[in-house]
């Protein structure tokens, strides 16, 4: 269950996320206006979510109904 990083993230792309990611799974853009999970490579550890300061962080199976629409977006970001 990859995770997700939805609305919350937007404007304030804080990367306490990116820093505790074992893997180095989170990214972004200079352009883009939040950071993304690479699906393939999340090893679902959870640590992310623990350090989102504005809960945008949550696995796919999980998210909020009115944000479910940043798993699509967040699989687009890795076309």
């Amino acid at each position: 269950m990859p995770y997700v990083i939805t609305e919350p993230c937007i404007g304030v792309k804080d990367a306490s996320c990116v820093e505790v990611c074992p893997v180095d799974c989170i990214h972004t853009t200079d352009e883009s206006e939040q950071y993304f999970i690479e699906p393939s490579t999340c090893i679902d550890c959870g640590y992310c979510v623990a350090a989102c300061p504005v809960t945008a962080i949550y696995d796919e199976f999980n998210i909020p109904s009115e944000w479910r629409t940043y798993i699509q977006k967040n699989r687009q970001f890795y076309r």
